[in-house]
């Protein structure tokens, strides 16, 4: 019965058709597989371009998924810098191969031709040729039967080239040349994506870079006041970290009300304000500048924040200076008008002294003379002192020898206001290194600021102590007085240049930050003590004369 069955298919030709079938079932199936292969190749290639990964290892990673469908050795990358032609990677390399770097001849080369042509060249016979391409002799060591070059092309442009070598003779189908093809567009849309990439991180890099290393402090706030970027010089001045910075807004950090600050001017006129106010004791210019959007609404505020105080205190110093000038120099003057009057005085007096008997009253009222003459010369000879350039040279003196000088000038001033001066001068003080003068400067401002402070003071006894002594490696000046006193929420701002609490005629707000900048320049300090309606304690600590050098 089957040998009956079999003869009749045979003779009906059904079992040819049935292998025919299955033939091309087959044929499909493989060629489905193949075109599937394709697309995951195409795919994985996409997905395996990191701006972060070695462009070797991405070819490694082409290469391995390729050879599943072609039997493919070896890939080439070039690229277009400039005006050449530069290969940049060749996967798997060896000594044979054409090295990376390598610049394309613009004549008789393989790659030259198709940037030229911009249309790919399918190579798969390397006979003598006259005259013989560039690649050729590298391509003979090799072994290399079958090359595909396929130019790289991005937005139009021709931005490469990439080549595919086998060492065998590859059969391929139009089918295939597209597909290479396709792969090649996709490898080149890769690396422009990875190039802007590139450039974008490069910008962004170098912005950021710019905008840590300027000195000066930047904010950038949104509209609800909120910080939500800063730079370094931000995190240094408030000694606090990105995280504790952006939970705050603008008026947290700075610990002030907005008022105080020109950013609610800002918001509100939508225009640049500048403002200079006073953050953690330094005096600081604040600019605030508006982003716009297209409805005229602020967006955000950029901030620049610029710390002035040590520009303010050598502009209050210059000023002080120039003003000590010019008293210096009137000093000077008036002084040599009077030498040569009291010298008559001073002269005069003595010689009626030795002809006067001491038991009569001119005799006390010339000895009253001779002594305000001579006191009066001490005066004069401490003006000059106070007007000489020459005196701001450092040298060896006595803290006892400033009160003293200082004294001469300025203690009928305070004893008039019927304040009580009480010294108590250490008699082993040793010795520092300075200049008199400027020493003379700082005593004289801080007993003009204690004769003020006691002159609204209304009470019994308005007293001015003075107080020198050694303390470890330093040498103390203490001047303490029951007046005033200063209020805590300003103690912080007493140095600074320009800040006072007395009366225009009274003060420019210069005294305390000057004296402070000579002690520092001395290599010393000032230390303030202070209650207010109590009175007040100024202490200039400066370094004895061994520890100087």
């Amino acid at each position: 019965m089957n040998s009956r069955m079999e003869m009749i298919d045979l003779l009906t030709g059904v079992k040819s058709s049935k292998r025919s079938y299955y033939t091309e079932l087959k044929k499909t199936v493989i060629e489905l597989q193949k075109k599937n292969m394709q697309l995951e190749i195409i795919n994985e290639v996409t997905k395996s371009f990191n701006v972060d990964k070695p462009m070797d290892e991405m070819l490694a990673n082409i290469l391995e998924r390729l050879n599943q469908i072609f039997p493919i050795h070896r890939l080439y990358l070039s690229v277009i810098e400039g005006n050449e032609l530069i290969l940049k990677n060749v996967y798997p390399s060896c000594s044979l191969t054409i090295q990376p770097n390598t610049c394309f001849p613009l004549k008789n080369s393989l790659f030259q031709s198709v940037l030229e042509t911009k249309q790919p060249i399918i190579k798969n016979e390397f006979q003598d040729q006259e005259p013989p391409f560039f690649e050729k002799d590298s391509l003979d060591k090799l072994g290399t039967q079958s090359m595909f070059l396929y130019p790289l092309e991005s937005k139009g442009n021709v931005v490469g080239v990439f080549s595919f070598e086998s060492k065998s003779e590859i059969p391929y189908e139009e089918a295939d040349f597209v597909f290479l093809q396709q792969l090649s567009d996709q490898i080149a849309a890769c690396l422009e994506n990875v190039r802007l990439y590139r450039t974008v991180l490069k910008s962004k890099k170098e912005w950021e870079e710019t905008f840590k290393s300027v000195p000066s402090m930047i904010f950038v706030v949104d509209r609800n006041e909120k910080i939500t970027l800063c730079n370094y010089a931000v995190k240094q001045f408030f000694q606090l970290d990105d995280t504790a910075i952006s939970q705050r807004t603008f008026y947290e950090l700075l610990q002030m009300n907005a008022s105080e600050t020109p950013l609610a001017e800002t918001l509100q006129m939508k225009q640049n304000v500048s403002k200079q106010i006073t953050v953690q004791n330094r005096i600081c210019e604040v600019e605030c500048y508006p982003s716009l959007n297209n409805s005229n609404e602020v967006t955000e505020v950029i901030i620049y924040m610029n710390d002035v105080t040590e520009k303010r205190q050598i502009e209050g110093q210059l000023l002080h200076s120039g003003k000590l000038a010019a008293i210096g120099e009137m000093a000077a003057g008036v002084a040599h008008e009077l030498n040569n009057p009291l010298t008559a005085v001073l002269g005069n007096a003595q010689l009626l002294l030795r002809t006067t008997k001491k038991e009569t009253s001119e005799f006390k009222l010339l000895e009253d003379i001779h002594q305000c003459g001579i006191r009066c010369k001490h005066i004069i000879r401490s003006l000059l002192t106070f007007s000489r350039q020459d005196e701001y040279e450092f040298q060896e003196c006595s803290m006892n020898k400033v009160v003293e000088q200082v004294l001469h000038l300025i203690r009928y001033q305070i004893e008039h206001q019927n304040i009580e001066i009480k010294l108590a001068l250490s008699d082993s003080l040793p010795k520092i290194n300075g200049s008199l003068q400027q020493l003379e400067q700082i005593a004289i401002n801080l007993l003009i600021n204690a004769k003020q402070a006691l002159e609204e003071m209304d009470c019994e006894k308005k007293l001015i102590q003075i107080e020198t002594y050694e303390n470890n490696e330093s040498v103390c000046l203490m001047i303490t007085d029951n007046g005033t006193g200063i209020e805590a929420d300003m103690i912080q701002n007493i140095f600074n240049p320009f800040f006072t609490t007395k009366k225009a005629v009274k003060g420019s707000g210069l005294g305390l930050s000057v004296s402070l900048g000579i002690a520092k320049s001395h290599g010393g300090s000032i230390e303030v003590e202070s209650l207010y309606g109590k009175g007040s304690r100024f202490t200039l600590i400066l370094p004895k004369k061994e520890e100087r050098g």
